[in-house]
């Protein structure tokens, strides 16, 4: 029987990439400078923050381990990932920075992952909100029946502009989205007000490997799988991102070798990011 239901592929990739351009990728990620001032003298301060949310266990820590993988060239494992008897193994706000190089230089982009979103606990929707206006200090632990008060010595009573969020991601797993509708009414809170704050926003689809037999089989099946990008426009339609903002992407699991398609993927993911960021900031500067 023929038709668009008879085979899980497209005929071709309904969203290009460039599979054999991940050096040039790599390059452009390991290069990136932002930040330069007006006297050719770069503020050292000055990074783009990328916070992380979403439901818990769907591999927050996990992309935050598989980019610093990437970009260190060999496996780490620095944030925890994975559930406690069900509930999120992220209790505490840390910043992850990316070691550059020499010992103690940083890419000029951080990485914060906080506690998952849960059914009837889980992070405070005000926490996030905090986060992303600059006021959690790092080592603040999550409580799901309170938000962190004005009077904590947590609270960063005047956030700079390098404390603040630049970018906010949605993690989701891609077997998971239809799942979520409980979640999705708080999720969506968050995205409102990062939009009251112009903060720019993505997604991130994890797991595609088992949402989808024929990506594990070829991760470049990706952008063919019909299933994959139903769940990307599921997720867009519920969260109201726009799809052009939504990024499948598998992360380091169980390999202990690279991979080249999936660290490109997971690049090209990082690469906006960046761009969303260091756009922000600008503007942010320019006001």
């Amino acid at each position: 029987m023929g038709g668009y239901w008879s085979s899980p592929l497209l005929d071709k990739e309904w969203r290009d990439v460039p599979w054999k351009d991940k050096a040039g990728y790599l390059q452009s990620v390991r290069g990136f400078e932002p930040f330069q001032s007006h006297n050719n003298e770069k503020n050292k301060d000055q990074h783009i923050r990328v916070l992380l949310y979403g439901p818990t266990g769907h591999g927050k820590s996990s992309f935050i381990n598989t980019m610093d993988t990437i970009l260190r060239g060999r496996m780490t494992g620095r944030a925890l990932a994975g559930t406690i008897g069900g509930t999120s193994f992220t209790q505490q706000y840390t910043t992850y920075k990316i070691t550059k190089g020499e010992h103690g230089t940083f890419y000029p982009f951080v990485f914060n992952d906080i506690m998952g979103f849960e059914k009837d606990k889980g992070v405070c929707e005000e926490d996030i909100k905090r986060a992303m206006m600059g006021h959690v200090k790092d080592g603040y632990m999550f409580n799901p029946l309170s938000t962190l008060s004005t009077d904590d010595p947590y609270y960063n009573t005047n956030p700079s502009l390098s404390d603040k969020a630049h970018v906010l991601v949605c993690v989701v797993s891609a077997s998971k989205v239809r799942l979520l509708s409980r979640l999705m009414t708080n999720m969506r809170k968050v995205r409102r007000e990062a939009s009251d704050l112009g903060i720019p926003q993505m997604a991130i689809l994890t797991k595609i490997d088992e949402a989808c037999p024929k990506v594990n089989a070829d991760l470049r099946n990706v952008y063919k799988s019909k299933f994959v990008k139903k769940q990307m426009e599921l997720l867009s339609e519920s969260l109201g991102i726009p799809l052009n903002c939504i990024f499948p992407v598998k992360n380091y699991h169980s390999e202990i070798t690279p991979n080249d398609d999936l660290e490109m993927l997971i690049l090209m993911a990082l690469r906006q990011m960046i761009n969303f960021g260091e756009d922000f900031v600008n503007d942010c500067k320019c006001t």
